[in-house]
């Protein structure tokens, strides 16, 4: 009886207790991002597709996140997304409030320690993509004069835009121009994605790397009036096209492997592709709000709502990549040390390796 009587004290004690220390969350708890505003960082300037596709997710991000937090954005180019992933590994509290959408230029850089990266590509938290494949194309302005592969391969000096050092179309550019056998190409950057456009048609550079969906959002006369002249693709994954009349006969990059080992460097720069690019939390976020921050991803990425979103925004399906088949493609890059030394040439500033 005893007993009893002590439970039955310990108990009321405890409830009293609550109530006047906390009666709110003697009942109730609200939830984490409640009142509070989310920053993501995005690896580039405002505009081009990649920031559309940020866009795209914002509105449904707030939606899945309990607490419907305010989202704000925050640009910070340069370095080919590995300034923005610095930050965000090195500068950033891990309070679950600040987030990153980097590009894939800083997974190339994380994987072939390149100077200037100062985080770790395997203790990134990973939120997911909402894409995972990309048919890029090699294109230059019909007024440059390479209106067919062999005149721009005889051609010395032809200039391809790009955005910085290491950002993907400045890569997938010297991808081009090291299986094309290009002469002494001459890489131009400091562009954002919309500028390199203007930059073309200017005469500024001669070519560029881009994506078709985003030639037909961004610029359809291009293909309409027949303004541009279309060189190769790079299919990621391999056999994968974005569909349109201009592009079917457009030669796959592969067809210009010569070896084995060639092979693996085209397939490793595609496979960089889809991993897409990346929505990162930074190390040491809490376990909790890391994954209420994975769980609204998974759920916006499965969104109707999305979807719609992303097509009338980008022109594009979205092709999305949740939190876990994201980190399984980050930390699965193959390490192989002669393939990892091209790519890391690629995505440099110096000459192209030699084929």
């Amino acid at each position: 009886m005893l007993q009893k009587i002590q439970l039955a004290l310990s108990v009321g004690l405890a409830v009293i207790t609550c109530l006047l220390l906390s009666p709110d969350e003697a009942f109730s708890q609200d939830p984490f991002y409640q009142g509070k505003t989310l920053t993501i960082i995005q690896s580039r300037r405002p505009g081009g597709t990649g920031d559309m596709r940020v866009r795209a997710i914002v509105p449904l991000l707030k939606k899945h996140i309990p607490g419907h937090p305010n989202i704000v954005m925050r640009y910070m180019p340069g370095a080919g997304g590995a300034k923005a992933a610095n930050h965000l590994y090195r500068a950033a509290r891990p309070n679950g409030l600040i987030i990153a959408n980097t590009s894939v230029g800083m997974t190339v850089k994380g994987v072939v320690g390149a100077a200037g990266v100062r985080y770790d590509l395997k203790k990134f938290i990973y939120l997911g993509s909402p894409y995972s494949t990309n048919f890029s194309m090699l294109i230059t302005w019909k007024e440059a004069g390479f209106n067919s592969l062999k005149k721009l391969q005889a051609a010395s000096g032809v200039r391809i835009g790009g955005q910085s050092v290491g950002f993907i179309t400045y890569i997938e550019g010297r991808v081009f121009a090291y299986f094309l056998d290009l002469k002494d190409p001459v890489f131009v950057t400091g562009y954002g994605g919309a500028e390199m456009d203007l930059a073309l048609q200017r005469g500024e550079i001669d070519g560029r790397s881009n994506a078709g969906e985003t030639i037909l959002r961004r610029q359809p006369q291009w293909v309409e009036k027949d303004l541009i002249d279309i060189h190769a693709a790079l299919e990621s994954p391999k056999g994968f096209r974005f569909k349109h009349p201009a592009f079917d006969s457009v030669p796959a990059l592969e067809t210009f492997v010569r070896t084995e080992k060639e092979r693996e460097v085209l397939s490793l720069a595609r496979s960089f592709r889809y991993a897409g690019t990346p929505w990162i939390a930074p190390p040491g976020v809490p376990k909790e709000r890391a994954e209420i921050l994975q769980a609204a991803m998974r759920k916006t990425l499965k969104d109707p709502e999305f979807f719609q979103r992303y097509e009338k925004l980008t022109g594009a399906v979205p092709t999305p990549l949740l939190p876990e088949e994201q980190t399984k493609a980050i930390r699965g890059f193959p390490r192989d040390p002669e393939v990892l030394s091209v790519i890391k040439k690629l995505a440099g500033p110096g000459a192209l390796p030699p084929r």
